[in-house]
């Protein structure tokens, strides 16, 4: 008989358009092969693509509730008056607690997909609860307050982080397993989770790019590839400093360079810098990157906050496109610098990086190959995700089921 697992997401893992709902996704289709899966989730997108996920994977239960809250200073206050954080607040249903609480002793495991999903535990559930955590989410807050500029939101983002760091807390005191990046483990143990409770994992790509052929540095053009959501905080801002600090030197020394800025809904301030600086193109949405990863000859993640492995980062690294990114976008990977990536956290020599990338065919060869030999041994589905229906097993006692 089956381990039946309920998994609480706060969002409908589907269609897997991000890095965290193509975790979400992989991680459900994956687990419901060796476990009797139920899925809980309220609806605050998609709700067109519900009866096609449905097709998709075979679930025990599937329950939903539409909730809209918008990132607006209302529902900020409103969630002050909760004693929560925003995110957990923009996730509530009340109606959905109710129908987890009424079919959560049917399930041997419930498992917490991001930390928002813990208010959806019922008080007086008896199974084991484990937690999936995308990020140590405190962290992005504490950075963002450090980095911001304007006073009001250093000062808000101050006060998000003290009650996400509270509620993260929560969450990995209840669980008996917490999953993570390695890097958001050791920040989840500042703050009092326990070590020997957690278990490393990632967020991955599209590891399917490891099977095409290798990129070719002669049929490239001179170029520089970024790829993200547009109006996500962590992006706009890498993404702004990289434009007004390094984007001008390195346009200096090559004249001829063109940047691809690839990502839907681009934020006002990024519309309103690229229009005035020549050879940098928002290109929209592309659903099919790989003209952008044949076109171009160094991939950019320019963040300065966020927290966990960063998918689009490995996404580059399994198609072989030599990656410049700083420290906070290499977190989570056991790379060595100028062999798998290339990372700084200063524009200068960020620019250096970008220059030695463009021009030594030999450097950049030795990045292709390295990178994809990396993420061929370390970061693939079947791994990672096997690895976690392991310790899961030795969580309740099945330590003798195969993966």
């Amino acid at each position: 008989m089956k381990t039946s697992l309920l998994m609480i997401s706060i969002e409908l893992p589907y269609p897997p358009t991000s890095g965290g709902r193509m975790k979400s996704w992989n991680m459900l289709k994956f687990l419901s092969r060796h476990f009797d899966v139920g899925l809980a989730c309220p609806l605050k997108y998609g709700t067109d693509k519900v009866s096609e996920f449905q097709q998709q994977v075979p679930l025990g239960t599937f329950l939903t509730d539409e909730v809209q809250r918008p990132r607006s200073l209302g529902v900020l206050l409103k969630s002050y008056l909760q004693g929560i954080p925003i995110n957990v607040y923009r996730s509530r249903s009340e109606k959905l607690a109710e129908k987890i609480a009424r079919i959560a002793h049917h399930y041997d495991i419930i498992l917490l997909d991001h930390y928002e999903a813990y208010q959806y535990v019922p008080a007086n559930y008896q199974g084991r609860v484990i937690f999936h955590t995308h990020n140590a989410t405190y962290l992005m807050w504490e950075r963002f307050a450090k980095s911001c500029s304007n006073l009001l939101h250093r000062a808000a983002s101050a006060i998000e982080a003290r009650r996400v760091k509270h509620y993260e807390q929560q969450t990995t005191s209840q669980a008996s397993l917490v999953f993570a990046a390695p890097n958001d483990i050791e920040s989840l143990v500042k703050i009092g989770a326990v070590k020997d409770k957690c278990r490393v994992t990632y967020h991955l790509g599209d590891d399917s790019q490891l099977e095409l052929p290798a990129l070719q540095y002669d049929t490239s053009e001179k170029a520089l590839l970024y790829v993200g959501t547009l109006n996500w905080e962590a992006n706009v801002d890498g993404l702004m400093w990289f434009l007004q600090e390094a984007w001008p030197l390195i346009k200096n020394i090559h004249p001829d360079l063109h940047f691809y800025i690839v990502g839907a809904n681009p934020d006002d301030r990024l519309v309103t810098l690229v229009a005035n600086l020549d050879g940098v193109e928002l290109t929209g949405f592309v659903d099919d990157l790989e003209d952008y990863f044949q076109r171009a000859r160094v991939f950019v993640s320019p963040l300065r906050f966020g927290s966990g492995i960063k998918v689009k980062v490995l996404n580059a690294m399994s198609r072989g496109l030599p990656v410049v990114t700083t420290p906070v976008g290499a977190e989570g990977i056991d790379y060595t610098n100028l062999e798998h990536l290339a990372v700084t956290d200063c524009a200068l020599k960020m620019v250096a990086y970008m220059d030695l990338v463009l021009r030594d065919q030999a450097v950049w060869e030795r990045l292709e190959q390295c990178s994809r030999s990396l993420i061929a041994q370390r970061y693939t589905w079947n791994k990672v995700l096997g690895d976690m229906v392991s310790e899961i097993n030795l969580c309740v006692g099945r330590e003798h089921e195969t993966v």
